[in-house]
């Protein structure tokens, strides 16, 4: 199994937006399973845990991480060249939900 894995930093107020794109059901889940060979989106939610000084978090906004599933790197990298065009559209409607976006890395299964 190939697996990609995100991390981000929500815009403030637009959580509830970005789990419902990043979501394993949402926008993004949806445009790859046009591909046989994606195998699902996990997303998780940083708990937020109170300050060392026993200060109230606030507004604190929890990073976010994603963890795509492929049957194969070669799936996945097939996959993106042929829908290049249209995977760059999804990315910029949503570039307001996001403060940051990082790539942690791709990685591969270990039997």
């Amino acid at each position: 199994m190939y697996v990609i894995v995100w991390q981000f930093q929500v815009a403030p107020g637009q959580e509830r937006a970005f789990e419902e794109a990043y979501g394993p059901h949402g926008d993004w889940a949806r445009f790859f399973e046009r591909s046989n060979d994606f195998q699902g989106t996990e997303l998780l939610r940083a708990a937020l845990e109170p300050a060392e000084d026993g200060e109230d978090v606030g507004n604190a906004s929890p990073d976010y991480f994603t963890i795509d599933r492929w049957a194969t790197a070669d799936a996945y990298a097939v996959f993106s060249d042929r829908y290049a065009g249209e995977y760059e559209k999804l990315d910029n409607q949503f570039l307001e939900l996001c403060a940051v976006e990082v790539c942690l890395g791709h990685f591969e299964t270990v039997d």
